[in-house]
């Protein structure tokens, strides 16, 4: 279990975020066109999981919206925007916002990655969604990079992020 803030307020997280060097587990989450897609369908490409609790707040719309920018040129790569917002959220937001460069995924349809991952938030005001996480996977599926972050309304470190690819 990991422990974090929201707005100072301490958090609980269902666990700990896949270890550097692991490879990452497999899941299966809901595309914004009702279909599933599991990570082992994305072997062979660089991953970019941008984790949040909803794209109805400002920071992990921002988030969404600079990893777009960001991930545009990158070869090989591709963002995975994943939270528990319903599939016609995600294409609305995607659309609204004009984002091309990130697949969005939800998890309302199954519980197993939250708890895979270690991001179901467990307590406070955000319980049920999941806590704001990236994690960078290589073409192999091993994690090179993770961050939690440590305060829930703070925006992921995207330089870092980047620099795992």
């Amino acid at each position: 279990m990991a422990k974090i803030t929201l707005k100072g307020n301490p958090v609980n997280t269902s666990g700990n975020l896949p270890a550097k060097g692991s490879i990452a587990p497999d899941f299966k989450l809901v595309k914004s066109d009702l279909g599933n897609l599991s990570l082992s369908e994305l072997k062979g490409k660089k991953l970019i999981l941008n984790i949040f609790p909803s794209l109805d707040t400002s920071t992990c719309a921002t988030s969404v919206r600079k990893f777009n920018q960001m991930a545009a040129g990158m070869n090989n790569t591709i963002v995975l925007a994943i939270s528990k917002d319903l599939p016609f959220a995600h294409s609305r937001f995607c659309t609204t916002e004009g984002i091309k460069n990130v697949t969005t995924l939800s998890g309302f349809r199954d519980s197993a990655f939250g708890k895979l991952y270690g991001v179901d938030i467990l307590d406070g005001a955000l319980a049920g969604v999941y806590a704001r996480s990236v994690v960078v996977v290589d073409e192999k599926g091993k994690v090179t990079y993770t961050e939690l972050v440590p305060e829930i309304t703070q925006e992921p470190d995207y330089d870092k992020a980047l620099a795992a690819l």
